[in-house]
């Protein structure tokens, strides 16, 4: 749009003098230019544009427009008509009763503009002020669809705006602690307990744990509260052993009567009071995806003593969290209980690797590819790594535990949870997907693998070692490293189903992705101490949700099925559960068509995950997804299947070496 001092007809006229005096000649012979109406060039086109002014409201609504017949030609189409064509061309298309239907729809326009914004209550002076200045060579009709598309858009601000506002007013994240109705209640005391691996900081807080009258152990995964469950049951007080319960995402063995709760630290009951809570990793507060959990637990934890056990670099966020929690904090930190050295060399060789060791790498597919390189060696192998259930991980650690097999092979998933009897931990790369790249691994993850090795009481002291030189080399700087503290700031709080339909109440909104939008963008955040949080996983399933007939509530519960959307079977069938439960449809479970033991490995852990997740679902949705017992008996199938499958993968690939090689 170009002002009207330099107006496509001024530049037309300096390029086509004598075409522009004839056209200015005949509209004045016409008498047009007298009446407001003006021939123009813009665009390619030529056109009119008719001004004039309609009475409203006692004022005076100017306008500057092209009739819906205003376009005359094309310019190069124009310069080829002669005089008398162009005359009776302007004739036919700038009479009076042009003139008037123009005034006219202008006239109905402005009433319907005016009135519109009086509704909304907005100002309608800039959009009828736009019919005089917005100089564009479409007609008049398709500028008032502009002007409305711009209203549009202004009531969609200021109701963006109101909403923004409302919902700034309903969360407040500096009120975040005061939501655990319990936990404040309660006075309550944390107890830091902070080591490197192999400091025994988790035996102490569990005996701890297992002393009091009841208590409730978090664990950031499920081997790591089924490891505890089976480590409490096994625990006497005053000659009685403990009554226990196991809650997570998937499984529940309640106990009638249970002092004590093992649970995965997102299905932390906050509403009922225990004596001693245990945090365990509790470093996961800095967590980009999943440290939400761990301010959750630390805020709302219902117990009189709180044990926060993990790495040395959370002491000075724990210091921050329970001052602004107005707790009393004590702090112990525990040094390691035998050395941790590296080797004087790399590895280099597969037939340098001993009993003992743990090879570790960074996904599924080099994990088995080590462990049949390490088999063609004569050795035997457990496997460990992210996509096993914690069953077969559990039972993949024993083997090696008892000396059924030689070396571990796994992820850094030994690094959380997996207590064995490693005494050198080899590195075959530094190098380790993020989910956005390949980068260097952090030192805290390098101090915390390394850290495996040397179980106390069993070796005198941990060696880690790279694989090749280069990676030997990382892991001698990143051991080095000083560790770098957690955030002090910044704490990750993820919306709850409450947080939603707060937010809902005050704007209306019933889509998922514009809820958790609202929530990350709107709520209110003075001091920046706690910070909202979601998940992109869970931003683009919400968005998917929001094209079904579901309730808040149910998309909430939908969009955290834990359940991965990369693989195409399981993608398929948690969309399956969705559309179901839009359709109000009671969804059972089937085992898979072909046997397990027709199914590959990788089938088998994906038919594994896909039971875990429908249980998840099902406790959740028990209406509509009602085979719980029948998901957790095929799940446990599934684990003992892929169990069975490496071990006779491994057992294969020994009997294929000569004997010389084999122990």
């Amino acid at each position: 749009m170009m002002p009207p001092s330099s107006s496509p007809a001024t530049t037309a006229a300096s390029e086509h003098p004598h075409e522009q005096f004839e056209d200015e000649a005949l509209m004045q012979e016409l008498g047009l230019t007298a009446r407001g109406v003006q021939l123009a060039r813009q665009d390619g086109r030529v056109f009119l544009r008719f001004s004039g002014s309609v009475p409203y409201a006692g004022q005076q609504v100017a306008y500057d427009l092209v009739p819906e017949q205003g376009v005359l030609a094309k310019s190069s189409k124009w310069r080829k008509m002669d005089v008398a064509t162009r005359s009776q061309t302007l004739r036919e298309r700038a009479g009076e009763a042009v003139a008037d239907t123009l005034r006219a729809a202008v006239a109905a326009f402005v009433v319907e503009l005016a009135e519109a914004c009086a509704d909304c209550d907005i100002d309608a002076t800039p959009f009828l002020d736009a019919l005089a200045s917005m100089q564009i060579s479409e007609p008049a009709s398709m500028v008032f669809d502009r002007l409305r598309q711009r209203l549009e858009h202004a009531v969609e601000r200021d109701m963006e705006e109101q909403h923004a506002e409302r919902t700034r007013q309903s969360i407040n994240l500096a009120e975040y602690p005061a939501s655990f109705d319990t936990a404040r209640r309660i006075k309550r005391r944390l107890i830091a307990v902070l080591g490197p691996t192999n400091s025994g900081k988790t035996h102490m807080a569990i005996e701890a744990l297992a002393k009091a009258p009841s208590g409730v152990y978090l664990a950031p995964l499920r081997l790591l509260a089924l490891e505890n469950y089976e480590r409490l049951q096994g625990m006497q007080v005053r000659g009685k052993p403990l009554a226990v319960s196991l809650v997570t995402g998937e499984e529940r063995r309640l106990v009638p009567g249970a002092t004590h709760v093992a649970s995965t630290v997102e299905m932390l009951d906050t509403r009922t009071e225990v004596d001693v809570a245990v945090i365990d990793e509790i470093q996961m507060l800095g967590d980009r995806d999943r440290g939400a959990a761990w301010t959750a637990a630390v805020c709302g934890a219902p117990a009189h003593t709180v044990y926060l056990v993990g790495a040395p670099e959370a002491r000075r966020a724990i210091e921050v969290l329970a001052a602004r929690l107005e707790c009393e904090l004590e702090v112990h930190v525990l040094k390691r209980k035998g050395p941790l050295s590296l080797e004087p060399t790399a590895v280099r060789k597969l037939s340098n690797l001993r009993r003992g060791d743990a090879v570790i790498c960074f996904s599924r597919r080099e994990v088995l590819m080590w462990r049949d390189m390490v088999t063609e060696l004569g050795l035997s192998v457990a496997t460990v790594y992210g996509n096993l259930s914690p069953e077969v991980r559990r039972a993949q650690a024993q083997r090696f535990r008892d000396g059924t097999a030689d070396v571990v092979v796994g992820t850094d998933a030994i690094a959380m949870g997996l207590n064995m009897p490693i005494a050198r931990i080899v590195m075959t790369t530094s190098v380790k997907y993020n989910g956005y790249e390949e980068e260097e691994i952090p030192a805290a993850l390098a101090r915390q693998i390394a850290g495996r090795a040397g179980r106390y009481g069993v070796h005198e002291e941990g060696l880690v070692a790279g694989y090749d030189n280069q990676t030997h080399n990382v892991m001698r700087s990143l051991l080095k490293e000083k560790p770098v503290p957690i955030k002090t700031s910044g704490f990750a709080v993820a919306p709850t189903l409450e947080h939603l339909h707060r937010i809902s109440s005050v704007t209306q909104e019933q889509s998922l992705a514009r809820l958790l939008k609202r929530f990350v963008h709107n709520i209110d955040v003075p001091d920046g101490f706690f910070y909202p949080r979601i998940t992109e996983e869970q931003f683009e399933r919400a968005a998917w949700l929001d094209t079904l007939e579901l309730s808040v509530a149910e998309k909430f519960a939908l969009s955290l099925v834990p359940i991965s959307s990369k693989v195409p079977s399981l993608q398929r069938a948690w969309e399956h559960w969705a559309k179901s439960l839009a359709a109000k449809q009671i969804t059972g479970l089937k085992a898979l068509q072909a046997p397990l033991h027709y199914l590959s490995l990788q089938e088998v852990e994906d038919a594994c995950r896909l039971y875990s997740a429908y249980a998840w679902l099902a406790y959740r949705q028990p209406e509509y997804f009602p085979d719980t017992e029948l998901a957790q008996q095929l799940s446990r199938q599934a684990s003992e299947r892929v169990d069975a499958l490496l071990h006779e993968q491994n057992s294969a690939a020994r009997k294929r070496q000569p004997k010389r090689f084999r122990r």
